[in-house]
């Protein structure tokens, strides 16, 4: 049963760059934290997390002990999942997603395709007080012909792999810079993208300083109604290469 007075679901997505500015030149993860906290999403779709790193505690002294998706949930979101795509001689990195409510089922999908690029889908059955969606954190490919294969892979999912009228919401770095994606998924997988919907065109998130670049993203599919949250300049700006996306999803 759903109830059409409940309050909208306040998503978050940003590319946390393990936690590092651009270029690498300064570790931001306890600041990020808290600018994380600041927006009060009740769903956080984060990419490029950091799971373990073997030097870079040795080099940094506030380089948290737990894996960064811990760290960064802490108590504010009890539920989360972690789905590692890059594996290195020094540890390995990929999506989460950390959740106000609970959690009862996380599929790491691999959709990487040739070369050294690893990707995933990181796909949860998010349980909301009026019913189950279905969350999707997204990190796709470099490369133009593999981004078109993940996003085939993406529909796939939605469609064959999710109940019929399923309410979904698909949030992450597309790297799509062409801005291709939109019509694909929309006639592919009935995703909606919500700046699209609300504004005409993607939204500017790369790079965070300057953005230009309509990088990161948020589909949803089966929701009565769904807007942008306006975030500040400050002080994302300076905490990660990517800017974060933030929406409300009324049910």
């Amino acid at each position: 049963m759903q109830y059409r007075n409940a309050p909208p679901l306040k998503v978050l997505t940003v590319n946390i760059h393990k936690g590092f500015t651009a270029l690498n030149r300064k570790f931001m993860l306890h600041e990020l934290r808290e600018a994380v906290r600041a927006v009060g999403a009740d769903l956080v779709f984060l990419q490029e997390v950091a799971g373990s790193h073997g030097s870079h505690g040795l080099r940094h002294s506030d380089y948290p002990a737990a894996p960064h998706y811990e760290f960064l949930a802490d108590r504010i979101w009890p539920q989360y999942a972690y789905g590692r795509n890059a594996v290195y001689s020094e540890g390995h990195h990929g999506n989460a997603v950390l959740s106000k409510f609970p959690i009862s089922h996380v599929e790491n999908r691999d959709v990487s395709i040739s070369g050294p690029e690893r990707r995933g889908l990181l796909h949860c059955v998010i349980n909301l007080p009026d019913g189950p969606i279905h969350a999707v954190c997204v990190h796709l490919g470099l490369l133009e012909s593999h981004r078109r294969q993940q996003l085939h892979m993406l529909c796939h999912l939605v469609t064959q792999d999710m109940p019929a009228g399923a309410r979904v919401v698909v949030a992450g770095d597309f790297n799509d810079w062409r801005r291709r994606a939109h019509t694909l998924l929309e006639k592919g997988a009935g995703l909606q993208e919500v700046f699209v919907q609300a504004h005409g065109k993607a939204a500017r998130t790369f790079p965070a300083r300057l953005p230009v670049l309509r990088l990161d993203r948020i589909y949803v599919a089966g929701a009565r109604l769904h807007r942008p949250v306006l975030l500040p300049r400050t002080p994302w700006a300076h905490l990660s290469d990517h800017a974060p996306l933030a929406a409300e999803i009324f049910w």
